[in-house]
């Protein structure tokens, strides 16, 4: 191809991995005269190509990964040369030019992995160096000089040589920070000039045979130190020095003689990484968990057993890798399994016989390896977990869960929502309507409204042309029926950059296929008059805001589809920027003064149009015949080869394009799956670039056509297609180039492949890439790059196709992103597999299940209720109504009769005691109603009314402790007397402490008191007990009706809170006087709570009781501090309570459900075998019983995410942070939530 005068332009230029041992190294690099770096790693060179030598301007000079033995004197004409890389060659010493290193900007010499056996003689010279690398040499000894200049040096690496001292001139070198002496003898070294590195950070000095004897003092100066590998050396313990560095990061003591390790590693906070493998350790110290960062803990090959690992190791949260193979662990501590973040858990070649249970909780753990344990015995895995993927076949997002929760889906970014219609407060309106004067005027609203209606009907002729509108009559008049519809949400940022419009100035867009592509500065002004154009004006208005205008340009010979974009994409762009103006439409030769305002220089016209129309051409395309061949199974790629005989090849499958003739080619022995693939490959050629004009003809070997067999240039001798010479050639492995465009300059770095395999999301849509597969030349076009940068790329693609020698066949392809060629995605991994076959089904399982994985799945869906997540939560009640719906209950009460259980038997309960309950007793309160009886139709209410009928309700209260006898021996004795008393007009209602209903509560007037233990027995035998200190927290949940005073213990001040009132006894050892009750009044406290905590305090302690008020801030500081244990810090605030909510997720019901708990809820309702979630207002709890199922507590967790996001829309001013509870080890911001939190009603077995 002809020079395209793009090469002097060319900054940077990476030919890595080009094998220029077999090609010629290209003789245009020497044209690259702006050259400032380039990569010439893996090219297979012995020598430096004499066109780089030539490259004046060169800063950065790769050559790694080569077979150069000598470096050319050319090198020193190089004077602006700043990096050189030569490792992984074959240089020696001879190979090395003098005056090289005279070279003033030359700032990093790597020399690493070559043949040198003595430094550089000259290297002393550059003054400039500030990274030296001579690693993996064979130099013997250091010269004196060669640190006297070498001052501000960085990074040294002078590891695997034959080193034995180092020089003294080392400690000048006090900018270091990186020091590299691995694999040197240096025994008789001591190290001396270390302290003096004050900068030093990391320092290697494995294999070096340090020993405590020439181990170098003073170490522990260097403040800076945060790596240290001293592995492969022969300690018998840590040296001291090292607990004194508390920046330290990674430390490797491997493969030394350590016994022990000092508690004095608690010093190490910041340690990420510590590798102990292959010492003599016998035991961890304690204090191992006191080192909070620590990631990677590897103690492999040492004498641990289970003794050894500290159980506090679970206190490493941030813990990710632990590795302790070759030790004597039977079992690991439960505390490892604790920690959340772990990944790794490398226990092979141990005497292991079981794990904890709680392994397979692991939320990331990705390896475990318990290999050569011959006594384990794994734990059993959940059955859930074995059936995982039936339980995860669940869409847990917002919008779906609140579909399926019959809850309209909550509207995307922009969209108003509309506003909930309440049906109470609708019927609160029409009662208000119904008992004032507006009756009227609804009346008289219809009347009008028919009035209209019948003067419309009067005009039939009027009635016909009109057509008929469905309307919804509002407040205001008949709606349109299209009001209610909203307008799709588009993406405007997949057609404008997301900045555009937020910098005053002037900004053009040129429309081609379809969309609008920016103009260069440069160009703006400059109008094709087969174009159309979009300008935008950017400007700051009198309000100091940003304000627009926007004008579409239409040219005189533009085609009608850019005529048409122009508008639309105008409009689009005044909605991406929110704008208030309208678009203004500019035709050519008919512009106005205010569109010429806009250019400095004019506006000018140019003949033709730049761009291309967005409609197809009916021009007859010619066709390049061109032949592929498929290897590969799991991802078919195809290889251009010669369109002749000589490439077909029995073996493989091949591809004959000849543009609207596509011959499938099949080899006797290729594989069918490359074959149907290969097929299916044609098929979307066919498809996306042939307009389904192509035919597509599958020629097994033998079944040749005659034009197939002239295509590619006769048949072969004698009709036998063997082996092709070129099938014994590799795939060239394919290079990926970036283009980048700055002010003047070209670089074209490559991009580095994974796993040298390429995958789309290397391409990013604001570049532009060249794709170099030796026989093929792609370019491949981001939507929103630069025209720039696309035309720069074009001349760079054709620079670089003839620079390199390619065979005759090749050639160079454009790609635009989403219009990419067929061939060209074969390149890349999983982009637009044509063939997904799942291998996992049998013939049986598809008889049995169906073909349609989609039927599949939608069948196999969990059920799920996650409604309740999405309900309001459930308003409090207020005094007014609390206190009438109370009276209203009591008024019905006839009688309460009370008992409670002796011994074996139910006595009645003291009067003076009603109201008190103790935890460990069962009461019973037999309650008479009464029932008003309606009269009969017909009856007068002058005659006699009936007699009111009545109704008992039995209830029976059990505290959290009692145990079941009092049930049993209520159900056999009182309940039966009962029931033949009252025959049908009983009810028993079974109740349980702090979960009684309002009914019930209401029979108390708010003084129900809760005390823990067993009611003391009142005989003349009873031994007189001392007194404890009591403490009692007077609150009400939801309701004022439920009250409740609960006694805590134990007693501590940080269990206050100044919107509450409690009350204190303090106990004194007196016969007269028997304590002092304070009844603490918060701050923020209910003034009705105050006098109610006052009652009850009066109702509980008699005459030998001293009662005393004290507000929050006036405590004594005998007895009050002193009785409650001293001060302690407290909660101020009761936000808590106006958002606490607390669900149950469980699956008891066949599937999973959420519901939700009474706002009167208390830790029994804690069910040990499901999942709960508490909101608090600032934190979600996910508690977690002992007897959950893994599946419960995943499917919760997912739900918790859920709840977070819906209340994020609902309430985004209260963020909430999702935290785990685990049972017995609940936090105080968890337990505030419940009234009398205590310890846990167990179950007895």
């Amino acid at each position: 191809m002809a020079a395209t005068g793009v090469l002097p332009f060319v900054r940077g230029v990476d030919f890595s991995r080009n094998d220029f041992n077999v090609i010629k190294f290209p003789h245009n690099v020497e044209d690259m005269t702006s050259l400032r770096w380039l990569r010439l790693a893996r090219t297979q060179i012995t020598e430096v190509p004499k066109e780089v030598e030539k490259l004046k301007k060169l800063e950065d000079l790769m050559l790694a990964h080569n077979n150069i033995e000598r470096l050319g004197a050319g090198m020193t004409n190089l004077k602006s040369l700043s990096k050189l890389n030569c490792r992984h060659n074959q240089i020696t010493n001879d190979g090395v030019p003098q005056g090289l290193f005279n070279l003033q900007d030359l700032s990093v010499v790597d020399l690493s992995h070559n043949k040198l056996k003595e430094v550089p003689p000259d290297l002393e010279n550059a003054k400039s160096v500030l990274v030296l690398n001579l690693a993996h040499n064979e130099i013997e000894m250091l010269p004196n000089q060669l640190f006297i200049n070498l001052l501000d040096l960085f990074f040294v690496d002078l590891s695997d040589n034959v080193l034995e001292t180092l020089p003294p001139q080392l400690r000048r070198l006090t900018s270091l920070q990186t020091l590299i002496l691995n694999n040197n003898p240096l025994i008789h070294a001591q190290l001396r000039q270390l302290p003096a590195l004050t900068s030093l950070q990391t320092l290697h000095m494995k294999n070096t045979q340090r020993t405590l004897a020439n181990f170098p003092t003073g170490l522990d100066a260097l403040t800076n130190l945060q790596d240290i590998d001293l592995s492969y050396n022969d300690l018998p313990r840590v040296p001291e020095a090292l607990y004194k560095l508390s920046s330290l990061r990674r430390l490797n003591l491997c493969n030394n003689q350590i016994s022990e390790l000092s508690l004095m590693i608690d010093v190490w906070t910041k340690l990420e990484t510590l590798n102990l493998s292959r010492n003599q350790l016998i035991a961890m110290p304690t204090s191992l968990h006191k080192l909070v960062s620590l990631r990677k803990l590897y103690v492999n090959s040492n004498q641990l057993d289970f003794d050894g690992i500290p159980p506090n190791v679970g206190k490493l949260h941030d813990l990710e890798i632990f590795s302790a193979a070759d030790n004597n662990l039977e079992m690991i501590p439960e505390g490892l399994c604790r920690c959340g973040k772990l990944k790794k858990l490398i226990l092979n070649k141990n005497r292991l016989i079981t794990l904890p249970d709680i392994l397979h909780l692991l939320p990331e753990l990705e390896t475990l390896d318990v290999r050569e344990n011959p006594d384990l015995v794994m734990p059993p895995k959940p059955a859930e977990l074995r059936k995982a993927a039936e339980y995860y076949n669940i869409d847990f997002s917002l919008n779906n869960q609140l579909r399926l929760a019959g809850a309209a889906p909550q509207p995307a970014a922009g969209e108003q929502s509309t506003p909930h219609k309440d049906p109470i407060a609708r019927k609160l309106r029409l009662r208000r309507r119904r008992d004032g004067q507006e009756s009227e005027k609804v009346l008289k609203g219809m009347r009008e409204v028919a009035k209209e209606k019948a003067a419309h009907e009067n005009s039939k002729d009027e009635i016909e042309r009109e057509p008929v509108k469905y309307c919804v009559y509002g407040p205001d008049g008949p709606k349109r029926w299209d009001e209610h519809l909203t307008r799709p949400q588009l993406d405007y940022r997949e057609i404008f950059d997301e900045a555009v419009g937020q910098i005053p100035g002037l900004t053009s867009w040129e429309i081609e296929n379809f969309l609008p592509n920016i103009v260069e500065e440069a160009l703006v002004g400059k109008f094709y008059e087969a174009d159309c154009y979009i300008v935008l004006k950017t400007f700051i208005d009198e309000t100091n805001s940003l304000d627009w205008q926007i004008w579409y340009w239409i040219g005189e010979k533009a085609t009608l589809d850019k005529k048409a974009c122009a508008a639309i994409h105008a409009v689009n762009l005044r909605n991406l920027l929110g704008a208030n103006c309208r678009t203004i439409r500019v035709e050519m030769n008919d512009e106005d003064d205010d569109f010429f305002d806009l250019f400095e220089n004019g506006i000018a016209y140019i003949e033709g149009g730049r761009t291309a129309s967005g409609f197809f051409t009916v021009e007859d395309t010619e066709y390049e015949t061109k032949l592929y061949k498929a290897t590969g199974t799991q991802s078919v790629h195809m290889e251009r080869c010669p369109a002749n005989v000589s490439s077909l090849d029995y073996r493989h499958v091949f591809l004959l394009d000849t543009g609207l003739k596509l011959f499938v080619w099949v080899g006797k022995t290729s594989k069918g799956v490359t074959k149907t693939k290969t097929r299916l490959i044609s098929e979307k050629i066919n498809k996306n670039e042939r307009k389904n004009k192509a035919e597509i003809f599958v020629l097994p070997q033998g079944q040749e056509t005659a034009e197939f067999w002239r295509l590619v240039g006769g048949p072969p001798p004698s009709l036998v297609v063997k082996e092709s010479e070129q099938s014994g050639f590799g795939l060239i492995e394919p290079r990926l180039y970036r283009v980048e465009l700055g002010k003047g300059y070209l670089n074209l770095p490559q991009v580095e492949i994974p796993k040298a395999k390429l995958v789309q999301r290397l391409l990013d849509t604001k570049c532009v890439y060249i794709l170099d597969c030796n026989s093929d030349v792609f370019v491949w076009i981001g939507k929103k790059s630069t025209r720039l940068i696309r035309a720069a790329a074009l001349k760079l693609s054709q620079e670089l196709y003839s620079m390199m020698e390619r065979p005759k066949y090749a050639s160079v392809s454009r790609c635009l992103e989403g219009g990419e060629q067929q061939i060209f995605k074969t390149k890349f991994v999983g982009w637009d597999d044509v063939l997904p076959v799942d291998y996992t089904r049998t013939a049986e399982s598809v008889i049995r299940r169906g073909a349609d994985l989609k039927v599949i799945m939608e069948r196999d869906k969990m059920k799920t209720d996650l409604s309740a997540l999405f309900m309001p939560r459930q308003p409090g009640m207020s005094a007014d109504e609390a206190e009438t719906l109370a009276s209203e209950w009591n008024e019905d009460l006839d009688g309460m009769e009370s008992f409670v259980l002796e011994g074996k038997k139910f006595v009645r309960l003291p009067e003076e005691e009603l109201g008190v309950f103790y935890s460990d007793d069962s009461y019973v309160f037999l309650c008479r109603y009464w029932v008003p009886v309606d009269l009969p139709e017909g009856e007068e209410e002058d005659e006699d009314p009936p007699e009111d009928e009545y109704k008992c309700i039995v209830y029976f209260w059990q505290g959290r402790t009692a145990s079941n006898m009092g049930w049993l021996t209520f159900t056999f004795s009182l309940q039966k007397k009962f029931a033949a008393l009252f025959q049908d007009k009983l009810e028993v209602v079974r109740q349980h402490q702090q979960q009684e209903n309002l009914k019930f509560l209401s029979h108390f007037k708010r003084k129900f008191v809760i005390r823990t233990g067993k009611r003391p027995m009142r005989t003349p035998n009873t031994e007189t007990v001392k007194p404890s200190t009591e403490f009692f927290q007077l609150r009400a949940n939801g309701s004022p009706i439920a009250t409740r005073c609960v006694q805590i213990a134990p007693a501590s001040a940080s269990l206050l809170n100044s919107c509450f009132c409690y009350i204190l006894m303090v106990p004194f050892d007196s016969e007269d006087m028997h304590g002092i009750v304070y009844v603490w009044v918060g701050m923020k406290a209910d003034h009705d709570e105050a006098k109610l905590a006052e009652q009850i305090a009066y109702m509980m302690y008699k005459d030998e009781y001293t009662i005393q008020m004290i507000n929050e801030g006036e405590e004594p500081e005998n007895f009050f501090w002193v009785g409650i244990g001293g001060q302690r810090p407290y909660d101020h605030d009761s936000e808590f309570m106006k958002y606490c909510r607390l669900f149950r997720c469980s699956n008891e019901k066949g599937y999973f459900t959420v519901s939700e708990k009474c706002a009167d809820f208390c830790q029994d309702d804690l069910a040990d075998d499901d999942v709960m979630i508490l909101d608090n207002g600032e934190q979600v709890f996910l508690w977690v019983g002992k007897k959950t199922s893994d599946v419960e507590i995943k499917l919760a967790f997912k739900s918790a995410q859920v709840y977070i996001q819906h209340i994020r829309i609902k309430q985004p001013e209260r963020p909430r942070k999702l935290l785990l509870a685990m049972k017995y080890k609940e936090h105080k911001r968890f337990t505030k939530c419940f009234h009398g939190w205590g310890k846990y009603k167990e179950v007895l077995k």
